[in-house]
């Protein structure tokens, strides 16, 4: 099953706050998905991850995260580090099919929140030209980073995503082999909705804002998930003119006095950059 028409959530002043994205109706394209899913499936099975990462706050799977991270301490942003699951993450960044969905969730970004797009475009600038070692997980990703999530029935608690930037968009996509009517389903809590959510299928929303989990499939069927990501702690060490803030107050405390007063109208700032219908279409 996959869908052929994209739906986007829109809020009462017409914004546009999600999108449930069409898939590309072409052969090759679901043979990616097919792939993807099964090198996930794959690499998790090899990995035989320990009991201590089958638990945690949105789920009983292990999941390993790529990218650049930024927090707990960290003076600068810089590229997770997975230990001896090094190797896994590399092969699964590297991996064609795999590359071509994470395209594919970035090109759906660009389209239906252009602006909001070329926020996160150009913090990357930014943050790349301070810091020309760091890598974005994909090159034709605008995310910082990614999560691959494995086992053979992936399915998440109610949760918000709070690390996150706060009016950013998370990319999520489901992969595998379920019937999409009986298990699989995405519940948005907050706009109380149960979304049907085949393999293969990408939504972009606030992940942080919008209290989000999965219905699990059936005990004969098999799903994991893959998501894009971007921590919000990044773009505010990029706002502070890549540093932290202790610094900026320490190298410019007229700059730091500014952004501190920007604070309690930062959301309504987040929320201006997200697109209507009717821009679209003009």
């Amino acid at each position: 099953m996959y869908l052929s028409t994209s739906r986007p959530l829109v809020d009462r002043q017409g914004q546009i706050i999600a999108v449930l994205a069409s898939q590309p109706q072409k052969d090759n394209y679901r043979e990616a998905v097919e792939l993807a899913f099964q090198i996930i499936r794959d690499a998790g099975t090899e990995a035989r991850f320990p009991a201590s990462m089958r638990q945690h706050r949105r789920g009983l799977f292990a999941a390993v995260t790529v990218g650049i991270s930024y927090g707990k301490g960290q003076r600068t942003p810089s590229w997770l580090h997975n230990k001896e699951y090094t190797g896994l993450a590399e092969r699964l960044l590297a991996n064609t099919s795999i590359r071509r969905l994470a395209g594919f969730a970035d090109a759906v970004f660009a389209l239906w929140a252009p602006r909001l797009y070329r926020y996160y475009h150009n913090c990357d600038a930014k943050l790349r030209d301070k810091h020309r070692d760091l890598r974005r997980p994909f090159a034709h990703s605008v995310f910082f980073a990614a999560a691959f999530n494995f086992g053979q029935n992936v399915w998440t608690f109610k949760h918000r995503d709070v690390l996150n930037l706060a009016f950013g968009w998370c990319a999520v996509q489901a992969l595998g082999h379920f019937n999409p009517k009986t298990g699989g389903h995405l519940v948005l809590w907050d706009l109380r909705l149960v979304i049907e959510f085949p393999p293969g299928a990408l939504i972009l929303l606030p992940s942080t804002t919008v209290a989000h989990s999965n219905v699990p499939v059936q005990d004969n069927e098999e799903r994991v998930s893959f998501t894009q990501f971007s921590a919000g702690g990044i773009f505010r060490y990029i706002d502070n003119g890549c540093q932290t803030v202790d610094e900026l107050a320490e190298n410019d405390p007229e700059e730091y006095e500014r952004l501190m007063a920007l604070k309690a109208t930062r959301w309504e700032e987040g929320l201006k950059l997200f697109s209507t219908i009717t821009e679209l279409l003009q």
